[in-house]
């Protein structure tokens, strides 16, 4: 199915407004929704789906028309609260589109984060008494527009409906391409970052390509990924799993490698860590303002910077870098501080075409970081 036939579809029963967090399964779908660049809908990518869910709230109490919310299943969970207690049909009732793409369909391979959240996605729905269809590559035209129809019953009941997409669902059409200006590429800030932490510090990295990156140079460095848990799943909550450790044992110093993306979806964090300000914390965001892993359309606040949020939050040291030498300088200014520190890295979009992914289970990286956890002491 072309994703430009399919938002022909939608505008056919009335939305004027989408709104989400983007997702790989949904790459063409999301390509198709930048290209018309506002001439048929208002397109808003936000910090979490929670946050679309309220825009789409809101924009129905002021138009009268449901909007769609598309969103990677693994943000189902952003959505229960308010999808519960605002949306749903006993509170307020606002109808509303989910466009859901599906990972970790059973049968299908898929991420190891996937596994689980794949498995009881359509439970979800069900749960959250959201009547749903799905689709895949081999849905007609006229069976969407049937889906719709009954969507639009749905609305008219001050309901929700969900389109599940399956992998593969989408063909390729126009490729929605941009550049955000910056050239350190990410990879080799990476590199640098290991080789300046690895040996002193404990890892805690996000979600997507930067800890796919970090697995593989980690290994090429030092033969070895011990001391890095790479946090595969739960976008946006990496900074928190890193403060878990570093308040646990202040005599070890926590690394939390972060993307922009993922630190603006629960960007309250930042106003936590600043409060607790752990001396033994080192925050550094990997910065360019896109949510690469899943397709690079730029991120909702894509353009601006993280440095100075934090400053303005309370972490004692911050750095904005945009060059190798400027990285390195960073790095050995709190090298040996024992105070709460970020580290914003401004990077291109590039990527490895060949870019593998670890080879081990997340529960076999879990057992590994804690086993080298426990054998090393590493005093800050």
């Amino acid at each position: 199915m072309k994703a430009s036939i399919f938002l022909d579809q939608i505008k056919n029963i009335g939305i004027q407004t989408i709104a989400g967090v983007p997702d790989s399964t949904l790459k063409q779908f999301c390509d198709a929704v930048c290209l018309d660049g506002g001439k048929t809908f208002q397109h808003y990518v936000t910090a979490n789906e929670g946050a679309a869910v309220g825009l789409a709230t809101g924009a129905y109490l002021a138009k009268k028309r449901p909007c769609l919310v598309y969103l990677q299943n693994s943000g189902l969970g952003n959505i229960i609260n308010p999808l519960a207690s605002i949306a749903n049909q006993e509170v307020y009732g606002i109808p509303m589109l989910f466009v859901v793409g599906w990972r970790g369909e059973p049968g299908v391979k898929d991420e190891p984060q996937h596994i689980y959240q794949g498995k009881v996605t359509c439970a979800l729905l069900e749960i959250m008494d959201v009547p749903y269809a799905v689709i895949d590559s081999e849905t007609t035209e006229a069976q969407l527009a049937e889906i719709l129809e009954k969507a639009r019953g749905q609305f008219g009941d001050n309901r929700q409906y969900a389109i599940v997409v399956k992998k593969g669902t989408f063909e390729k059409e126009c490729a929605f391409t941009w550049t955000n200006g910056y050239e350190l590429v990410r990879e080799q800030a990476l590199k640098t970052i290991l080789e300046q932490v690895y040996k002193d510090s404990y890892i805690v990295s996000t979600t997507g390509k930067i800890s796919r990156e970090l697995y593989e140079q980690s290994d090429a460095l030092y033969g070895n990924h011990d001391r890095l848990f790479m946090t595969v799943g739960g976008m946006g909550h990496a900074s928190m799993i890193a403060y878990g450790m570093a308040q646990a044992d202040e005599n070890r110093r926590i690394v939390c490698i972060d993307g922009d993306g993922a630190a603006m979806m629960h960007m309250g964090a930042l106003a936590f860590l600043a409060k607790q300000s752990p001396p033994n914390f080192l925050h550094i965001v990997i910065n360019n303002a896109a949510h690469e892993s899943v397709g690079a359309m730029p991120t909702g606040y894509s353009g601006q910077t993280y440095a100075q949020i934090a400053k303005a939050c309370g972490y004692l040291d911050t750095y904005l870098v945009k060059t190798e030498p400027e990285l390195k300088t960073a790095l050995c200014n709190v090298k040996n501080k024992r105070e709460l520190s970020m580290i914003e890295v401004m990077t291109s979009l590039a990527s490895r075409a060949e870019l593998g992914r670890p080879k081990e289970s997340a529960r076999e990286n879990r057992i590994c970081f804690m086993d080298a956890y426990d054998q090393v002491k590493i005093d800050v």
